[in-house]
């Protein structure tokens, strides 16, 4: 499974992006996809993901009622809508695949980072 994401960018505090993940490979659409995230100096960490289906979301307590995640499976891509943006969501922002969990231990597959800087 092959996977780019893409819609990182610049935002003012309060701003908003939506971060697009495309998935590409046999059965991409059946993988559990996942949004993570890294800043400079700290560990790389889970924010959201969501099932094949496309239900029960998870998210970190950090974006829970800011953050979005959702699936469209017909255009095998992974959407994260950011809203509320603060200088604390700066970061690198990786969409993962994971062929059965959801969650902070995911990740069978990994893309590239997106950029994300949110200027206060």
């Amino acid at each position: 499974v092959q996977l780019q994401a893409s819609g990182g960018g610049l935002v003012q505090t309060g701003g908003s992006l939506r971060l697009s993940c495309a998935a590409s490979g046999r059965s991409s659409n059946s993988y559990a996809m996942g949004w993570f995230r890294q800043a400079p100096g700290k560990e790389r960490e889970f924010v959201a993901g969501i099932n094949w289906t496309g239900n029960s979301p998870r998210y970190a307590d950090a974006v829970k009622g800011r953050f979005t995640i959702s699936r469209d499976n017909f255009k095998n891509t992974v959407y994260l809508q950011m809203r509320s943006l603060t200088p604390e969501d700066t970061a690198v922002y990786y969409c993962a695949a994971d062929t059965h969990w959801v969650g902070p231990t995911m990740g069978d597959y990994w893309g590239q980072g997106t950029q994300v800087t949110v200027s206060s």
